[in-house]
């Protein structure tokens, strides 16, 4: 008992201690040598970064000049738009940055910090713009942005088993260059390539191995961040404290995380995966039902995600009913798949027919929706597909009951467009301590719950609808299952 005592003053300490540091991007901090503070227009802003990064990196005017971009700049808005991954922020009315600054060296980031402090101005960090809210490129007081997207160095090394990734690197130019370097390697990460890896590992970083190996940060052995004095910092010099923050506390909290080097996980040579439709004709409830409970200590090796719809009933006068789609990864062959989903999940049904084997990296393009046989260098693609979207989360303790499942169905056939995710916990989850890395949401959650919903409508009156029906669902939610 007292070493657990311990262990959770440890954690609350930690969190206290980081909770009060300043940074340049705090509303609070003050620089350490005042400078006279330019008006907030983008001309003033820019002039005094040029001749700030200039004198900090001692390079000259004319290299600055090409990482440097105002609202003036005919390359400013599709720069600023390449990431952004949510059109709601892509409005008129939403503010934009007083300036991009895009790294294309080390140097550049303190350099950029140490600036930034001196004026007392906000700085965003982005390094792949897959925030749901647009927490790297918007704000509601004058700001820049720190765009991290040309430093994307990835290298792997397989004797080690480790691979280094900057952070403006995409988890598919991370999956392809470990893919590019053995077939027996991977890294449990998201299931999405465009996503950074910078914002992804800070924040935790959940995908489909979870199950049998945790979170990306638990794979994190060294870092490089860019403290608020402009010092560029490893493990060691950084010490343990930032250290464990930065591994699931957000690195933007902290400094400007520029890379992480991981450990890589072993991969069967053949993954597979299965996708397989129910519907409430079909005893979806019973099936979610178990799911909730069977996914705890089910083999580790498999991860099934729910996602559940509104669907047209053809079989009901074209009348909505609910759609639950199961899908898989699982670290083995078909034949294994088969044998542990028949002996602890038979109710589903999986048959070798209803299986697809396939190598780890093809395993992402399949749970990207990519046609089966896609080359797997199209991990390297950047381009994302634009929608107006919200999406918000919640951890579930508890099974909800079947009556809850009828009573949720019905809400969701009322309302019509939100969806519902279901991501599986368990395995691996259950075992590492929640104060292990400053990402504390292990044992005792079942699984998390994702509400979605997206439309391709601008305007007021589509962002009202669908973000009312999204926020109508949580309320509906809230009070009978958290």
């Amino acid at each position: 008992m007292e070493s657990m005592i311990n262990h959770t003053l440890l954690c609350l300490l930690l969190l206290l201690s980081f909770s009060t540091l300043p940074f340049p991007w705090s509303s609070s901090s003050q620089p350490s040598s005042p400078s006279p503070s330019p008006s907030p227009s983008s001309s003033s802003v820019y002039n005094y970064f040029l001749q700030c990064l200039k004198n900090q990196t001692n390079e000259q005017e004319d290299s600055i000049s090409t990482i440097l971009f105002s609202p003036t700049n005919t390359d400013f808005s599709s720069i600023l738009d390449a990431y952004i991954r949510n059109q709601r922020f892509t409005s008129p009315t939403t503010q934009k940055p007083l300036l991009i600054i895009t790294p294309t060296a080390k140097p550049h980031i303190p350099a950029a910090v140490v600036c930034s402090k001196s004026i007392n101005l906000q700085i965003k960090i982005r390094s792949g713009g897959h925030d749901y809210e647009g927490l790297s490129y918007i704000s509601d007081r004058p700001f820049i942005i720190l765009d991290m997207f040309n430093l994307r160095q990835v290298s792997v090394d397989i004797p080690s088993q480790t691979a280094y990734a900057e952070a403006g690197a995409t988890l598919g130019e991370l999956y392809y260059g470990i893919w590019n370097n053995s077939k027996v390697h991977g890294f449990p990460a998201g299931m999405c390539p465009t996503v950074g890896v910078g914002g992804h590992v800070s924040g935790g970083g959940y995908g489909n191995m979870l199950r049998k190996y945790g979170l990306s940060v638990d794979h994190v052995i060294d870092a490089e961040i860019v403290d608020v004095n402009g010092r560029i910092l490893d493990r060691k010099s950084m010490g343990e404290d930032l250290f464990w923050a930065i591994r699931g506390g957000g690195g933007a909290s902290f400094g400007v995380v520029v890379s992480f080097t991981v450990n890589l996980v072993a991969v069967p040579e053949t993954v597979t995966e299965f996708r397989i439709e129910r519907f409430l004709t079909d005893n979806a409830t019973d099936l979610v039902h178990k799911w909730q409970t069977v996914m705890q200590d089910i083999d580790d090796d498999l991860f099934i995600r729910l996602i559940l719809q509104p669907e047209t009933d053809k079989t009901k006068n074209g009348s909505l009913t609910i759609r639950v789609t199961f899908r898989s990864l699982f670290l083995g062959n078909s034949d294994r798949l088969v044998s542990v989903m028949s002996s602890a999940f038979p109710e589903l049904g999986v048959n070798k027919s209803d299986c697809q084997e396939m190598g780890w990296a093809e395993s992402v393009l399949f749970w990207s929706c990519y046609d089966n046989g896609t080359p797997v260098d199209v991990l390297l693609n950047r381009t994302y597909d634009l929608g107006y979207l919200k999406r918000k989360s919640d951890y579930v303790q508890d099974p909800i009951s079947k009556d809850g499942l009828e009573l949720l169905w019905q809400k969701l056939i009322e309302l019509g467009k939100p969806g519902l995710v279901f991501n599986s916990y368990g395995g691996k989850m259950n075992q590492i301590p929640a104060c292990a890395t400053a990402f504390p949401h292990r044992a005792g959650n079942l699984y998390k719950i994702q509400r979605s919903t997206t439309w391709n409508v601008a305007g007021e009156a589509a962002e009202s609808e669908y973000l009312g029906k999204i926020r109508e669902l949580y309320s509906f939610m809230t009070p009978l299952f958290f």
